[in-house]
């Protein structure tokens, strides 16, 4: 029995993914590694095949892309509002 890793970051995850793919494992098989170690909620089977697809294609950032969107109107000023 392996040893479970709990709240891994996303970044550890797709490395992972990153290496076992450059290893030429099959995304299925990447898959039940990661819940074997990181457990049943860790990354759904079609969210690795998309990883892979990504790596393959010639992606090497393993990060959150920036997004542009609505920035949080939460502030110090309001956290401290309610007190």
């Amino acid at each position: 029995m392996f040893k479970t890793i709990a709240d891994p970051a996303n970044c550890e995850v797709r490395s992972v993914i990153r290496f076992l793919n450059a290893k030429k494992v099959k995304p299925a098989e990447i898959h039940r590694q990661l819940v074997e170690i990181y457990g049943e909620n860790v990354m759904t089977d079609g969210i690795v095949r998309k990883w892979v697809r990504q790596f393959n294609d010639g992606r090497t950032n393993v990060h959150d892309e920036a997004r542009s969107g609505r920035p949080s109107v939460v502030n110090d000023g309001l956290c401290c509002k309610s007190e």
